[in-house]
Parts: C-alpha cells; structure tokens; sequence
C-alpha cells in the first residue's frame, strides 16, 4: 500500500458474548414472564444458531419479539439474527432456527465491492475472504464510499474496521 493511500474494511461482525447475554436475558425474561407460564417456551444458543422452542406458534412469536428486544439493547444488529420458518414439532410444539449471521458471503463481497467502485469511481476494492478492503487516496472518497454503504441495503450487519491513513 502506498504512503499517500488511505484504507478501511467493510466486514459483517457479530459479538458472540452480547449474543449469549441476549440469549441469556431472553430465557430468563420467558421464565418469569406471566404469558409464558405453562407454555413450555425455551431459547438455546447453539453453534451459530438459536433454538426456540414452545407449545404454540403464538408464544414462539412472542419469545422471537423478546429476543429482538434485547438484542436491540445489548447492539446486536438484528440483520445478524435471522429467523428461520417456524416448524411444527414434537407433541403439537412448534420451533424455529434463528440463524446468528457473520462474514460475508463470496456473492455479497462482489457486489459490495462492485457497488462501492460504482458509487465512488475513484476508490478500489479488494476482496480479502469475509471482507471487503476499501481503498482511496484521499479521506472524503473514503467517507463517500461508508455514506454510500450505509445508505444501500445489502440486507447484512455491515461495519467499517481498521481505517488506516
């Protein structure tokens, strides 16, 4: 990298310890809340994923609702939780997968990289694994280049690490 060039990286990151203390707050907020009595409503993390599992559909709604809630307060992006379909289960139970979303895949670093090239002509992009490095020569390009980012959805957490002078 030249002297006179100015870089950062697009990455999507998650804090698996916030992620736990949500998961946390959530079962300990099903366990003490009214509506949920009787209801059999449990969350587990998993590797990469959250278990929820409850006696109807309704309640399985309600616990999601909760997890959203304190995700929200402990900065988790919700982008990062993504919620699978409900499916029935044992005992006429019903669960859902919520899959914990990190990296970013090979297709959305080309088209991130692309977008960004399109958006700010004068900025490169390398595609560096899960990552997308963003270079410019001068600060206001590479300010353009978040702005840009931040105002398009790629429907992903997005962050902007290691910005380097």
């Amino acid at each position: 990298m030249a002297k006179d060039q100015f870089s950062f990286d697009i990455v999507s990151e998650v804090d698996l310890q916030e992620v736990r203390n949500a998961v946390d707050q959530t079962g300990r907020e099903l366990s003490q809340r009214f509506d949920f009595k009787g209801t059999d409503t449990s969350i587990t993390l998993g590797e990469g994923t959250i278990e929820m599992h409850s006696a109807t559909e309704d309640r399985l709604k309600a616990a999601w609702q909760v997890l959203q809630e304190r995700a929200v307060k402990r900065n988790i992006p919700l982008k990062a939780l993504q919620a699978g379909a409900i499916e029935d289960a044992a005992k006429g139970t019903a669960r859902q997968t919520v899959t914990i979303v990190t990296g970013i895949s090979d297709e959305k670093t080309k088209e991130i990289s692309k977008f960004v090239r399109q958006a700010v002509p004068k900025i490169q992009t390398q595609i560096q694994g899960a990552q997308v490095r963003v270079l410019g020569k001068s600060k206001d390009d590479l300010q353009s280049a978040i702005r840009a980012v931040k105002e398009h959805d790629f429907g992903l957490a997005l962050q902007f690490t290691n910005y380097r002078p």
